[in-house]
């Protein structure tokens, strides 16, 4: 398959300090060549996110040398917080791209990443690629020892019930084929962090699927710096593995 287009896909709640720079490292981002969507989701922020995106993509509109990029972005605004899933969801079901990228707009996963993460899909012709935190000798920001512990046991709870092999079910790099993201997203039920055990086990009941996993770094957050997930999402996604891998089809 010859891809031409890829879509970033941002979800943003309440990230005025940060969402400029997200914006600024996408656009600078380098795609292997493929030409570049941005769709930013506000989820019903109530701090200055929304306006601080406008009046970027006002400047970059009436910047000559943006316009030379050939980038497109587009803003959907929520008025009603309902979470990342949700957030994405409507993403995806906006984009255009032939490969369609998740970028967290609090930056804990680098742009600088992307030709990692697209280098499957141009040699190997996968369906989907994981960026794994816990696969890379790439920088790694040192913070709480119980979330890893979570996280590699909700990954291997996945796993079991997926049958897949994957290292970091969690990770916030997911990237998909442009065609199969957009008709799973209508079947996406999870609105907040539950997005990231339903969409493996829905990705995982496909057919013959390539999926391959690709080491990142990973710049996490404190809770004093913003960090949103908590142990409760955690105990949430014990549920939600089970659910959606034994009972949706």
């Amino acid at each position: 398959m010859v891809y031409k287009s890829i879509s970033v896909v941002v979800p943003v709640f309440n990230e005025e300090k940060r969402i400029e720079n997200a914006i600024e490292k996408i656009v600078a981002s380098d795609t292997c060549g493929l030409v570049k969507e941005i769709i930013v989701v506000d989820d019903g922020s109530t701090d200055n996110t929304s306006h601080n995106v406008k009046l970027q993509i006002t400047n970059y509109k009436s910047n000559s040398k943006f316009k030379l990029q050939k980038v497109k972005i587009l803003f959907i605004e929520k008025k009603k917080n309902e979470g990342k899933g949700a957030a994405l969801k409507e993403a995806f079901s906006k984009s255009t791209g032939d490969i369609v990228l998740i970028q967290d707009a609090d930056l804990e996963y680098d742009p600088s990443d992307y030709p990692i993460l697209l280098e499957p899909f141009l040699k190997n012709d996968a369906d989907v690629v994981y960026g794994s935190r816990f696969i890379s000798d790439r920088p790694h920001r040192v913070l709480y020892y119980w979330h890893s512990v979570i996280n590699k046991f909700l990954t291997m709870f996945s796993n079991m019930m997926t049958n897949l092999n994957l290292t970091d079910m969690e990770t916030g790099f997911k990237v998909f084929k442009g065609g199969l993201i957009r008709s799973l997203a209508i079947k996406l039920e999870s609105k907040r962090f539950g997005f990231e055990p339903e969409i493996t086990a829905r990705v995982a009941k496909i057919k013959e699927v390539k999926i391959y996993e690709v080491g990142i770094s990973y710049s996490g957050r404190t809770y004093q710096e913003g960090k949103k997930i908590g142990w409760r999402d955690g105990v949430k996604a014990v549920g939600e593995i089970v659910y959606y891998n034994l009972f949706v089809r």
